[in-house]
């Protein structure tokens, strides 16, 4: 199964230096220019059957104008959503470096549980577990996955079979990775696919 992961395209929040978690944020007039971008060249080198994004607004701005490119309708999977990061959503990381609470470390966010309902890097690594299980059902399937940094992060993870270690570096806005996903627990190679400008996009997690 060839299985594309792409973090959406450059958001309000990206451009704010603010820590959407799940709060909506629209794509930035760059970000919609480089989703267009990356639809019209991505139509170019791939063949896809299907586009399923985070129902979050900037992964479905994202996806729309890819999901056009193919012909085909965006889907939606709760699965994939970024990480719930409770009482540090929304806030600048000018405010975050003035919270002793907030785990700056990246490194050691896997058993971390932000206050206010927030969620571990090893709860989103366990709500991907039957994401990737129902992967295995349609093995020649050809599929585009529309996600945010963190819990592509946990992907990665997942697909290198690193868990409870995780990369470090994040994923940059409209970076693609490609992979032949052959099942949960097996080691796979992850290949990253720059297009429409998106080897230029930095930001934080």
């Amino acid at each position: 199964m060839t299985v594309y992961f792409i973090r959406h395209a450059q958001s309000e929040a990206n451009l704010k230096d603010i820590l959407a978690s799940r709060r909506d944020f629209p794509l930035t007039e760059k970000g919609r220019a480089d989703a267009q971008a990356i639809a019209a060249e991505f139509r170019e080198i791939a063949e896809l059957d299907r586009v399923v994004s985070s129902p979050l607004l900037r992964a479905q701005q994202t996806a729309e104008p890819i999901a056009k490119a193919f012909g085909l309708k965006v889907e939606t999977d709760e699965r994939i959503i970024e990480q719930e990061l409770g009482v540090f959503s929304g806030m600048t990381y000018a405010q975050l470096d003035e919270r002793p609470d907030y785990e700056h470390e990246r490194s050691k966010r896997w058993n971390w549980v932000p206050a206010g309902g927030g969620e571990s890097y090893e709860m989103i690594a366990e709500r991907l577990e039957p994401f990737f299980r129902s992967l295995e059902k349609k093995p020649e399937e050809r599929v585009l996955f529309v996600t945010h940094a963190v819990t592509m992060r946990l992907i990665k993870a997942h697909l290198e079979q690193t868990l409870p270690q995780y990369p470090n570096p994040i994923a940059k806005n409209g970076e693609i990775w490609k992979t032949e996903f052959t099942g949960l627990g097996k080691k796979h190679e992850v290949e990253s696919i720059f297009l429409g400008g998106s080897a230029a996009a930095e930001s934080r997690a």
